[in-house]
């Protein structure tokens, strides 16, 4: 089959050097949509919706494309946490979260922008966090800046000093891209990661 192009509905750089792992190339565009959850709505549930949401979002600009839309939430004892966006949220945040197991809701969509076939998944990574104090949080979020994290975690980063343990069927769903069920999502649409034909440029023979 010929090649579609693979759009990534977000402007955040750890999806994008996630997605750069699997060999694909592909564009990115940032959505622009209300991530404000619904009356009643749970973290995980948020976190689907707006992984769907963005994802339409840009097919509208790219109606043969396959669109990659993701989003993570972050739950901790019932509440819904996204990005602190500042150091006193971020604090706060981790304070919040100190001692306890939280999960953190990664979603993933991949939208047939042509078919309007959508296939969603969610998979959720269970952190338990070491008893932290004031000082080494302070420490952290000054250090690490994690204000573009949910739940100011930057597990990639200084933030693994703050775990006590995780668990979860993808690692790289922490970091913010569940790249397993993705590629399961390729696959179903006839894109393959690997074994998939490339172009050898041909090279003009030498002269004797």
């Amino acid at each position: 089959m010929s090649e579609r192009a693979l759009v990534l509905a977000s402007g955040s750089p750890y999806r994008q050097q996630l997605l750069r792992r699997i060999g694909l190339p592909f564009t990115t565009v940032a959505p622009r949509i209300d991530e404000t959850p619904l009356a009643g709505e749970s973290p995980r549930a948020l976190a689907e919706r707006l992984a769907i949401t963005k994802a339409r979002a840009v097919a509208v600009r790219h109606r043969t494309a396959l669109v990659v839309g993701s989003d993570q939430v972050l739950e901790v004892a019932g509440r819904a946490f996204g990005k602190p966006g500042d150091e006193a949220t971020a604090r706060d945040q981790l304070m919040a979260m100190s001692g306890r197991v939280c999960e953190f809701h990664t979603s993933i969509c991949l939208l047939n922008a042509a078919t309007e076939a959508c296939q969603v998944g969610v998979e959720t990574t269970r952190v338990t966090m070491r008893a932290l104090s004031f000082a080494m949080i302070a420490d952290y979020v000054g250090r690490d800046q994690p204000l573009d994290c949910a739940g100011a975690l930057r597990s990639e980063g200084l933030g693994i000093a703050l775990i006590a343990a995780m668990a979860g069927e993808d690692p790289n769903a922490l970091i913010g891209l569940p790249l397993i069920r993705l590629i399961d999502f390729l696959a179903a649409e006839g894109v393959a990661v690997l074994g998939r034909t490339r172009r050898v440029r041909q090279r003009a023979p030498r002269r004797p």
